[in-house]
């Protein structure tokens, strides 16, 4: 603000002087664009057509030129001469070595167990034993049995529950368990009850015939996943055999389901 005012003189001696750099030379021009052989590519590419179109004209004349093949030549119809030529593999399909499947290994044989571990009773792979027993039993023990085949285990006094997995051809008897019995995973099971037990329940068995007492007539029986199970009822000092539903029917009342037990047409 308090210098001296420039004048239009000055600001031209500046412009003309040799401080200022005078601007950078423009670009060289570019060079001439590729020339390309159209017509060589052309007269080519006409030619080719024209072989194509002569040999398509010819109609039937076009197959003078192939050679005859007799029949003795012909692979489908000389057995021989198909035998000698290798196998022929479809490009589209990828040959990679299947790989081969396991050999089935020898099944690992345990060995018998019948023990108290704590609060449970173990019975374990146990073989072709029909007189296995577990005595002295308390009412918080458990009886966990495994995978028992074509054996037989008497459980006396009380005892909180028992479970029975995975077990073939077995038979179990019992005094009194206040919990429940439950029977997993197994087959052609046969239980007798020699007091009370409130509830067996049976889940994913084929064959389950279950023998109560007197006392024990009040137990509730629970299904799912099972076939061929019946309940034995002692009358007259005998057993009568009544089957446990497999087959259900469901309808809608108007404000639920119910389901009821279908009858079985003989």
């Amino acid at each position: 603000k308090q210098g001296p005012v420039a004048s239009s003189m000055s600001m031209r001696s500046v412009l003309t002087s040799g401080s200022c750099l005078s601007p950078p030379p423009p670009p060289p021009p570019p060079g001439p664009p590729p020339i390309f052989d159209t017509e060589t590519t052309k007269d080519e590419g006409t030619a080719a057509r024209s072989a194509l179109f002569a040999q398509l004209n010819q109609g039937e004349a076009i197959t003078k030129g192939l050679r005859h093949v007799s029949d003795d030549q012909k692979t489908h119809k000389n057995p021989s001469l198909r035998a000698q030529c290798p196998p022929v593999r479809s490009p589209t399909k990828s040959h990679t070595p299947s790989p081969t499947s396991p050999k089935n290994s020898p099944q690992q044989s345990h060995p018998p167990v019948l023990e108290l571990e704590g609060k449970k009773w173990r019975v374990e792979y146990q073989e072709d034993k029909n007189d296995l027993v577990i005595n002295n039993t308390e009412l918080k023990q458990v009886a966990y049995i495994f995978k028992c085949n074509k054996s037989t285990l008497q459980i006396k006094g009380k005892i909180n529950s028992i479970t029975i997995d995975n077990c073939k051809k077995f038979g179990l008897v019992f005094d009194n368990v206040v919990g429940i019995v439950e029977v997993i995973n197994s087959r052609d099971i046969q239980i007798q009850v020699m007091g009370k037990v409130p509830t067996i329940s049976i889940n994913k068995t084929e064959g389950c015939h279950i023998y109560l007492s007197e006392e024990s007539l009040d137990c509730e029986i629970v299904s799912a996943k099972s076939s061929e199970m019946n309940i034995l009822i002692p009358q007259d000092g005998d057993y009568k055999e009544f089957p446990v539903p497999e087959q259900f029917k469901t309808a809608w009342d108007g404000s639920k389901l119910v389901t009821e037990p279908a009858e079985i047409v003989g």
